[in-house]
């Protein structure tokens, strides 16, 4: 089956929705509200199962040249011991490939790379969804977390709650010994490989809503934490660090699908990042759309057919993602470290 397809939102689940559908033979075009598209990030983490949907849209080789593998790194104290091992050697040997490091940047310039000559828009906000329905044969909500797409067909009951924690993230320029996340009261700080010279971090802390913490209090909350995270945090550039809000989906949608329209990404499921599951999610939604679009002589069957393939999955993820959350950022850290010791490597 072929058609026209509009994609609103030209983030990661947009644009490889995007090239799953010209794969296909779909005619695509890309809305997206932003002057120019968005490709600002730190390090994603791609799993054995998202590697294989880019293999599935003929990205493998490309992903492999851009990525760095994480195989190793471990939990630990504030005052640096080992509580337990991040399970990457199990992911490794459950999916048959390790955990591979790359920039968001580095990933969304493959997208637009592999989107070729499909038609991108910028600068184009949809406030009324229902205007596409009639001129496509499909519509693609791909318009992340605040989504005017699931707004219009799935009204507002699931709407974006804040988490109460704030992420921070940026880049260094050297490359530590160590890896993998620091648990404290409230507080994790995460550090991962991302390219041959230089490192990813990321802080999670628990913060009132609106409360404007600035980098200076930042550091102030790390102090005394083992090295290398004060190091980390005395070489951030102000002008480079991501600081957001962290939100997620109130509750879970009933369905992705409604009629001619899907939803993809975060407008279906935003979670926590606390799993690192957020990128790899939009990648299983955009090939499983495209899978049920080449097989399906219409496009209502091919959407019913995604939407029991992808939705309870997701939403597993959502609530696993929350509740990790909760947990790696409790304030009782004696009985959080012992339980995590506990668990199985």
């Amino acid at each position: 089956m072929r058609g026209r397809a509009a994609i609103v939102g030209a983030g990661i689940s947009g644009l490889t929705t995007a090239i799953g559908l010209r794969g296909i033979g779909w005619e695509v075009h890309v809305l997206e509200r932003w002057p120019k598209i968005n490709s600002q990030g730190t390090a994603l983490g791609v799993r054995p199962d998202a590697q294989a949907a880019l293999a599935r849209l003929g990205l493998d080789e490309e992903l492999r040249r851009r990525t760095v593998p994480y195989r190793r790194a471990q939990i630990r104290t504030p005052g640096g011991r080992r509580i337990a091992d991040l399970p990457l050697e199990r992911i490794e040997r459950k999916g048959g490939a390790p955990v591979l490091m790359l920039s968001r940047i580095s990933l969304m310039e493959m997208l637009l790379d592999a989107a070729g000559d499909a038609s991108i828009t910028t600068g184009t906000e949809i406030t009324d969804p229902e205007a596409l329905r009639g001129e496509y044969d499909l519509v693609v909500g791909a318009d992340g977390l605040r989504s005017t797409v699931r707004t219009a067909y799935f009204g507002t009951a699931v709407r974006p709650r804040y988490t109460g924690i704030v992420a921070w993230r940026g880049v260094v320029g050297f490359e530590p010994d160590l890896r993998g996340e620091t648990w404290g009261p409230g507080q994790v700080f995460g550090i991962t490989p991302q390219e041959p010279g230089s490192t990813n971090w990321y802080a999670a802390v628990a913060t009132p809503e609106g409360h404007r913490e600035t980098l200076d209090e930042l550091r102030a909350r790390f102090t005394g934490w083992h090295d290398p995270i004060p190091r980390i945090l005395a070489e951030v550039d102000e002008e480079t660090v991501l600081r957001h809000e962290i939100h997620e989906l109130s509750s879970h949608l009933r369905s992705f699908v409604t009629g001619n329209v899907a939803l993809v990404g975060d407008a279906a499921h935003a979670m926590s990042p606390a799993l690192g599951q957020g990128a790899c999610q939009a990648l299983l939604d955009a090939v499983a759309l495209t899978d049920c679009l080449r097989t399906a002589d219409e496009v209502e069957t091919a959407l019913r057919a995604y939407d029991a393939r992808r939705r309870k999955p997701a939403q597993r993820l959502v609530t696993m993602s929350r509740h990790m959350a909760r947990f790696s950022n409790h304030p009782l850290t004696g009985p959080r470290n012992a339980l995590l010791r506990l668990l199985p490597a």
